[in-house]
């Protein structure tokens, strides 16, 4: 009977000490599109949104920033100081409004704007080409995890 106690005890222990790691840990924030997972830097502030990708050399395969806009708009992008190529992905709610692949780095400073037509309130950039790989187009939902 002691056995029993002590084993029930140490098994509601760690049932306890496993929920709460669920609540305590930070959780690394994602996006999922066609079944694909990007884990996500997230860039919300004003700040976070101007340097976005460029302050890295790369990211890894499955990595992207995810920029979050306080309503939906008209957001436009550029390539300053960025040092690879990627793919920019326009998100309304939880749906695909617009994507342009294969961004490339400009050599200079005569840098286009890429701006999508429709109404956006989020931006997710993704290494360059991975759009086409999972087959990431208009109308796709995104299921994010923040």
């Amino acid at each position: 009977m002691k056995l029993l106690i002590l084993v029930l005890t140490i098994l509601i222990i760690l049932i306890i000490a496993f929920l709460t790691l669920n609540y305590v840990l930070p959780k690394t924030p994602s996006a999922a599109i066609n079944n694909h997972v990007f884990s996500l830097y997230l860039a919300q502030t004003s700040e976070e949104q101007a340097v976005g990708l460029a302050k890295y050399k790369q990211i890894d395969v499955n990595q992207g920033m995810l920029f979050l806009f306080s309503k939906p708009g008209y957001y436009s992008f550029w390539m300053k100081d960025m040092h690879f190529p990627i793919d920019i992905i326009f998100i309304s709610g939880n749906k695909v409004v617009d994507v342009f692949e294969n961004v490339p780095v400009s050599p200079n400073d005569n840098l286009p704007v890429y701006a999508t037509k429709t109404r956006a309130d989020k931006v997710l950039e993704i290494n360059s080409g991975l759009s086409k790989k999972y087959n990431i187009e208009i109308g796709n939902t995104v299921k994010l995890n923040l």
